[in-house]
Formats: C-alpha cells, sequence, structure tokens
C-alpha cells in the first residue's frame, strides 16, 4: 500500500480510476482537517460530472471486460479473499488514517482493521455459493431455471464515521458476485477508501472494478447519483440526503438501499443487574463518541430504579476519559467535524431550554489541548420527556436522554413514537418480556442484554425513515444480484402457434 500516513501528510490526493490515480478535471482540491488540531492535513481532489462520467464509463467497461466478466466465482473468491487479507496486513497503517481523518479512537480503529478481513473472507466464501433454481412448469419436456447475474455498476456514497467498515459490507459482496464499483467517499473522511483502491490492485482486481471519485455531495454526490451509467446505489447518512438520493435515482429507475438515520430506544427493566445495564448504555451512546447511527440515544428506565440507575449512569460517565485518539486510554476521542460538534452543542442546549437537566457534562472540554480540537463531554440529560427536540431528531454525538417509564405497554408506545426504525436495545431476565419486545418493537435490530454487538453474518438495515433493504449475511447477495428465468422446451415439437389445446 503506498498510500499512508506519512505519504499522505501534506499532500493533494487525486481520484482513482481505472487502476490509477489522476487529477480532477477541474483542477480543484479540498483540504481535510485533523479533527483533534482543527487544522487541515492533506487535500483530497473535488471531482466534478466529468469525473464522475469517467469513473462510471471505467467500470462498465470492467464489467463487460472478459478479464472480469468471464472470472469463474471462485477465482472471484480468491480476489475477494486476498483483498482482506491486505487489509489485515495493512491494518496497523489503515487505522491511523482513519484515526487521522475522523478522529475515532487508534485502539478501535486497529481492532476494527484486524476484524474487517473476516467479512471478506466470509463472502469470498459465498462467491460460488449463489445458486439458482429449477421451477416446476405444467408442461413436459421443457426445463424452467432461474439464473442469479450481477447487476452492472453500483454507485456507493460512504458516510464519514466508519468508512472502511461501511464500505467493506457491500463491497466485499459486490465484488464476490461480480459487480464493478464506483465508490464517493464523505468529502470528511476520503483517504481510506482511495487506500483500499489501491491495495484492491495490489489483490490482482482489474483495472476499473473499483474507482473512487472524491468530492462533496452537492457536486460530486449529484452527478453519480444522476448518472443513466449506475445499476444501484448504496448509502449510509441522513434521511435527509437519502431522499434526495432517491429521488434523483427514480428519475433513471435505479434502486437503492439505505441506511439512514436512527433514534434507538434502549430499555432499561428493573429485575437487571443496573451496572451491567449501565455499561450497555455506555457502550451503546458513547462509543465513538456517538457517531454512530445505531446509538441508544433515547433511555427508558422502568420507574423503580430509575433513580439508581441516573446514579450509577452519571458515574460510570465521570470515569470517562475524553482525550487525543492515538492515546491508549482515551475513551472518548474528538467529534469529526466543527459542524457536528455545532450541531452536538446545539441539541444539548435546545434540551435545556425545553426542560431537561444535564446530570454530568453539556459541553466542549475548556483544557489545553482538547479545546482547540471538535471534542464534546460525554452528556447525561434527565427529566427529559420523549417530545423533545433532541430526543426526535438524531443528535450523532455523545448525548443521551432519560425517561422514566411505569408499564411494558408504555414502554412500547414511547419506544416507538419515531420516525425512525434502526436498531433497539433491552435488558431484563424476562425472556418472555424480551420477546414480547422484539415482537412488538419497530426497528431492524433489537439486542437483548446488550448493544452495538455487530455480526457480518446477520442482516441488518432500517424500517420506516431508516432506510431500506439489508446488508449483512446471505441476504445481501440478493441485494445485489439480479434473478433470471430460462425457459427450455427439449420436446423437438412442432406445434402450430395459432392452434390452443385445452388441458
Amino acid at each position: 500500500m503506498k498510500t499512508t500516513v506519512k505519504s499522505l501528510e501534506g499532500s493533494r490526493q487525486g481520484l482513482f480510476i481505472d487502476g490509477a490515480f489522476v487529477a480532477p478535471s477541474s483542477g480543484l482540491y479540498v483540504p481535510s482537517y485533523d479533527p483533534t488540531t482543527a487544522e487541515p492535513w492533506y487535500e483530497f481532489a473535488q471531482g466534478d460530472a466529468a469525473d464522475v462520467d469517467s469513473a462510471v464509463r471505467s467500470a462498465k467497461a470492467a464489467f463487460v471486460n472478459p478479464a472480469w466478466r468471464r472470472m469463474t466465482q471462485t477465482e472471484r473468491g480468491k480476489l475477494v479473499r486476498r483483498l482482506g487479507e491486505l487489509v489485515l496486513e495493512n491494518a496497523d497503517e489503515l487505522a491511523m488514517i482513519e484515526c487521522r481523518d475522523n478522529g475515532k479512537l487508534l485502539k478501535e480503529m486497529r481492532a476494527q482493521m484486524r476484524a474487517i478481513p473476516d467479512s471478506y473472507l466470509y463472502f469470498a466464501g459465498m462467491a460460488d455459493k449463489l445458486l439458482g433454481e429449477t421451477i416446476p412448469v405444467n408442461k413436459l419436456d421443457s426445463l424452467n431455471f432461474n439464473l442469479r447475474e450481477p447487476l452492472g455498476v453500483i454507485g456507493m456514497i460512504i458516510p464519514w464515521n466508519s468508512p472502511m467498515m461501511m464500505l467493506t459490507g457491500t463491497l466485499a459482496p459486490c465484488l464476490a458476485i461480480g459487480n464493478t464499483i464506483v465508490v464517493k467517499p464523505s468529502e470528511h473522511a476520503t483517504a481510506s477508501s482511495l487506500a483500499l483502491a489501491e491495495l484492491a490492485i495490489e489483490a490482482g482486481i482489474p483495472p476499473g472494478v473499483i474507482n473512487v471519485v472524491s468530492g462533496d455531495g452537492a457536486t460530486t454526490g449529484e452527478a453519480l447519483t444522476r448518472h443513466p451509467g449506475i445499476t444501484k446505489y448504496v448509502f449510509t447518512g441522513s434521511t435527509f440526503t437519502g431522499r434526495k438520493i432517491a429521488g434523483n435515482a427514480a428519475h433513471n429507475l435505479v434502486p437503492c438501499q439505505m441506511e439512514l438515520g436512527g433514534k434507538s430506544p434502549h430499555v432499561i427493566f428493573s429485575d437487571v443487574d443496573i451496572d451491567r445495564a449501565v455499561n450497555g448504555v455506555v457502550s451503546g451512546v458513547f462509543a465513538a463518541a456517538g457517531q454512530t447511527c445505531v446509538a441508544g440515544s433515547r433511555c427508558f428506565v422502568e420507574q423503580p430504579i430509575y433513580n439508581r440507575f441516573v446514579e450509577a449512569l452519571v458515574e460510570r460517565t465521570r470515569r470517562i476519559k475524553v482525550g487525543h485518539p492515538q492515546v491508549e486510554v482515551t475513551d472518548i476521542g474528538p467529534i469529526a467535524l466543527a459542524s457536528q460538534l455545532a450541531k452536538v452543542e446545539d441539541y444539548v442546549g435546545s434540551g435545556v431550554r425545553e426542560g431537561a437537566k444535564v446530570a454530568i457534562g453539556g459541553r466542549k472540554p475548556q483544557n489545553g489541548e482538547l479545546a482547540r480540537g471538535w471534542y464534546f463531554e460525554p452528556t447525561v440529560l434527565v427529566e427529559a420527556r420523549n417530545d423533545m427536540r433532541f430526543m426526535r431528531e438524531e443528535i450523532f454525538g455523545p448525548v443521551v436522554g432519560i425517561v422514566p417509564f411505569k408499564t411494558e405497554e408504555e414502554m412500547i408506545e414511547l419506544a416507538n413514537d419515531t420516525e425512525y426504525g434502526l436498531a433497539s436495545g433491552i435488558w431484563t431476565k424476562d425472556i418472555d418480556r424480551a420477546m414480547r419486545f422484539a415482537r412488538n418493537i419497530d426497528a431492524g435490530t433489537v439486542w437483548i442484554n446488550t448493544y452495538r454487538s455487530a455480526a457480518y453474518m446477520s442482516a441488518n438495515g432500517g424500517m420506516k425513515n431508516s432506510g431500506y433493504g439489508r446488508r449483512g449475511g446471505f441476504e445481501v447477495m440478493r441485494e445485489f444480484s439480479r434473478l433470471k428465468n430460462v425457459l427450455i422446451d427439449y420436446s423437438g415439437a412442432m406445434q402450430d402457434p395459432f392452434v390452443i389445446r385445452l388441458r
């Protein structure tokens, strides 16, 4: 891998099209900022419609190129596996790149980069297991069957909070199936997608199969989502942007797979071990500085333990170490963007104005180096209500609101009273109650006595305004392949087309 933190520092990074880095047609480059210092550390290319068109043409040519199109499924699987091996070999460097780009903890990114290759291995094994099926028909001497084929060129728009992980979730199965890809990474975290494209060439994946066009949403993203050469879109991000992308895609009758916003309920019943549940809430909303779409930012606690739970949560939150993401003892790093930090501050302010109380946190750290960067204290708001703005809208920061409830029926009503439906969690020793929750909650993922436990072997996705389509497991192989029906008459008989035979 040629792209390293050292090579990125102070550099200009081009677009990756047809297996090589190229300059943007506009000649424009944009700074990428290190969240720990709020200072630029490299520049990425600002792609435009001409660059997007070039990337899509490259992907279309690669899709029909026999070097990719005629490759056996087993051989494709080997290349996907090799790409995963290269990610593992370069895990430390990739981890450092993402740490610098979005402020995620270095120790978390190292663990993530060592886990990501397992996903490539899993989908590499799927490459020669995407089976068709034979279908009976009411006609003798006929063979009726379905084929599964790649879709074509997939347009992927990747978020800034976990670029490599989010890209891998759809890139690996798309490659295993035989699709080609045009990626638009977030303009706030571009470098790891470019590095991965380099690794794909090193793995032996033909040029043009993976292309990366960097740039902002208004120019690059708009051009990509309107391009007639794309056969399906993948998007992870806000519901607002998802609606715009779906509208653009609909003009070309192109389907989408979307993971959008979330405002996930985290429910605590009085029969639990309070300390264990507190750790679950901390993991669910403060890990990654709350910058995750499944964050359990609405916490409902059964009335009998409400005060004890809040006290325990505040005490546990007080021990969280906010600091530089490269320091081993740090628990929470910075917010990735200055604009996102401003949003977090605004949501906390609105909660207070509507009557919530800050039990702990609620502001930027004021000391030394932390004051320079985009940091925010882990924040617990009590005396919250489900109708408050900060409880209705996605914050994407380390903020949780605590609401008491009295009955299971009230809890279900509160938990489902949201426009979102991405994830949910419940802590209880009552298996009957847990199963009722799993059945009645409007969410694509339900965690019971755990939270943010991801598994690439499982299909996951959202309901309501949290999006549609599924990623993970075998289901994603169906998402990014198409079904073709074939019927063969092998009777050899001649039939008059105008003679109708009754059964």
